[in-house]
């Protein structure tokens, strides 16, 4: 009855388990939430304004399928001030979240055959994007030994004369980790090399830490940045998951299309959301710092506490919101009659144990590691932390 694409495709794992852990906190369960990447802080004031202001002004109606002009000239002037890039309209696409622009770019760009690469771990939702297209996903390794990095020797070991593009997300998620200039530059060049779109996943750009500085690819010289299509979003900056506002910019040929696409299945973004994002934009930055800072705090805390447990190793992340520790040691140990032996089992006791939610790395493409988000009060991670320590003290 279903196609095979649908057959194909799995659900989002991360949702998954953040609905089941709401579920069990619905049922009077004390659950500690680590598996959704979501800020825990509101929407600034003013941007909840900006939409209320929208609503009472009537501006309830069809926009442009691709967004508005005043948010398109708020996003140019972003890409420009913190990213040294120039884009006209022509070039700018608004999508309902940064996830829908990932998923227009596959559209666009990928068809029967084409293989992508994508460094591994991952986020979830690229593989199954590029399947969705009939294309390939092909993975290169990355390693803990490396901070993650695709290096470019492996990065050329994957290239084949059906490789159309490479996927980038930095910061990462899951690792948290960042590609710094140098890193960059290798993978412009490779991609200029061999004739490679480059999609740049910044949506974790403005979280950094310990004086790390994003830097877009596509700055890097006007012809990798005629190869990059950067996406990027409000969820995350402007604690803004729920409006749905994403972006994406590149050439005008592929925006026309991701565009064309848009308007035969969603249409325009929220109406609404597009004036609220057009506040977060160009209104007052301040509430960045005071999110960064406390993210900063429940970061430091986090991996200190998880590097102190007897078996979990975990390098500090230098962005986004997302520790990423190394489990391996605690596999093939055993509790009552239940053996670990993946970073499912490990989630799956976790979570039963000593009620704490969080993802396994398999999702990721790396099951040696499990993923917990960090964007959860400090009470929350000491308290979450406290029962994973009591809980790996029960394998033998």
């Amino acid at each position: 009855m279903l196609s095979e694409r649908a057959k194909n495709i799995k659900p989002s794992p991360t949702l998954a388990i953040d609905a089941k852990a709401k579920a069990m906190i619905t049922a009077g369960v004390d659950i500690v939430n680590f598996g959704v990447g979501e800020p825990d802080f509101d929407t600034p004031d003013n941007i909840k304004e900006a939409a209320i202001k929208a609503i009472r002004d009537g501006f309830t109606k069809y926009t442009p399928v691709g967004g508005i002009d005043p948010l398109k000239d708020a996003i140019i002037e972003k890409l420009k001030k913190d990213n040294n890039l120039h884009y006209s309209r022509e070039e700018i696409i608004v999508s309902c979240g940064a996830k829908h622009s990932l998923y227009n770019i596959a559209q666009a760009l990928f068809g029967p055959g084409d293989e992508v690469l994508i460094p591994s771990p991952y986020w979830v939702s690229y593989p199954d994007q590029v399947v969705l297209n009939d294309a390939i996903p092909v993975f290169v390794k990355t390693f803990e030994s490396d901070f993650f990095l695709a290096k470019p020797e492996v990065i050329e070991s994957h290239i084949t004369k059906k490789t159309k593009a490479f996927i980038l997300n930095s910061p990462s998620n899951p690792t948290g980790l960042t590609y710094d200039k140098e890193s960059l530059e290798r993978i412009a060049e490779i991609a200029l090399r061999h004739q490679l779109y480059v999609i740049s996943d910044e949506i974790y750009e403005k979280l950094t830490y310990d004086g790390f500085k994003h830097i877009s690819i596509a700055s890097l010289g006007s012809e990798i940045k005629a190869r990059t299509i950067v996406v990027n979003g409000l969820s995350k900056s402007y604690a803004m998951t729920g409006w749905r506002i994403g972006f994406a910019a590149g050439q005008k040929e592929i925006i026309k299309a991701m565009t064309n696409i848009q308007s035969q299945s969603t249409s325009n973004p929220t109406s609404i959301a597009q004036k609220a994002a057009i506040e977060a934009l160009i209104g007052p930055q301040d509430f960045i710092p005071i999110m960064l800072a406390e993210f900063d705090r429940r970061r430091r805390l986090l991996i200190s506490e998880l590097n102190a447990i007897s078996g979990i190793n975990c390098l500090t992340p230098t962005g986004a919101f997302y520790a990423f520790p190394n489990t391996a040691q605690l596999y093939g140990k055993s509790a009552n009659t239940r053996t670990i032996s993946s970073s499912s089992d490990l989630t799956l006791f976790l979570l039963e144990e000593a009620k704490v939610a969080l993802v396994h790395g398999e999702a990721f493409g790396d099951d040696n590691h499990i993923r917990l988000s960090y964007a959860t009060s400090i009470e929350k991670i000491k308290k979450g932390v406290e029962r994973i320590k009591e809980a790996v003290a029960k394998l033998r």
